[in-house]
């Protein structure tokens, strides 16, 4: 019998700790994808978040690093320094990436560091029990916004992906999202695309994907994912928000 499908080579066998309905494992088997498509698991180091991810080292089969919470893109950037012939990529959710760790998050972009950032915005902080993160909704009833983020107190939320695109040094951000199977297989071509600028040196490459956090939100996966459609999607448009190489061959 033909094979149809088969789990990537670069994902582990172990099951997935992540709630039901939660779509972190869905970015996980797009991660590996692109590690077994462009043939890169022997020389692929990872770096994982705190966060719901923290134990993303268990799920591939590549080289990992854990770092502290936020530090990912400072630890990718020792570590392509040190080992340029590796593919270092990030695996960062909103809190890690967006709050404690901004600073690496825009320092390491505007250096144009040669590294691939994988950034799961999923609207609150996952694993520490809902509360509202940089990245939570005007009016998103959190744990601790029990009233819906108020933004005259808390602020607008960060729109990570537009604010990046303004720096001169990334090379490429777009965000995707994976409720649907249209965005799911858009999600698979930017994250190898992410990967294969890295190949070609081309410098820092994020991914911002829109995801869901059922449990956290109070719904239930079917009602996440429509709720990614109705209230993500329209404050966090999909879309390349700078792709400097494209650009660049526009003009030549």
């Amino acid at each position: 019998m033909a094979v149809v499908y088969e789990k990537p080579h670069a994902l582990s066998d172990l099951e997935l700790h992540y709630c039901p309905g939660c779509t972190h494992g869905i970015i996980h088997k797009l991660v590996a994808q692109a590690i077994d498509a462009l043939g890169i698991e022997g020389k692929t180091i990872g770096v994982a978040p705190v966060g719901c991810a923290v134990m993303a080292y268990n799920y591939f089969n590549c080289d990992m690093a854990e770092a502290a919470h936020g530090r990912a893109p400072a630890m990718a950037t020792g570590i392509k320094r040190s080992l340029p012939d590796r593919i270092v990529f990030t695996y960062q959710g909103d809190g890690d990436l967006a709050s404690i760790g901004m600073a690496e998050t825009v320092h390491a972009a505007t250096r144009n560091e040669n590294i691939t950032v994988i950034f799961v915005n999923n609207a609150i902080y996952g694993m520490t029990g809902g509360q509202m993160a940089p990245t939570s909704l005007p009016g998103q009833v959190t744990q601790t916004s029990p009233y819906g983020r108020d933004v005259k107190t808390a602020g607008y939320p960060v729109r990570v992906s537009e604010m990046l695109s303004t720096l001169t040094g990334p090379e490429y951000i777009e965000r995707v999202a994976v409720n649907n199977v249209k965005n799911i297989r858009n999600a698979k071509r930017a994250i190898e695309k992410a990967f294969r600028n890295q190949m070609e040196g081309k410098g820092f490459s994020l991914i911002e994907v829109i995801s869901s956090c059922p449990t956290n939100w109070g719904l239930s996966p079917e009602e996440a994912l429509k709720w990614v459609d109705e209230k993500m999607i329209p404050y966090y448009p999909l879309g390349v928000y700078k792709d400097r190489s494209a650009s660049e061959a526009k003009e030549a």
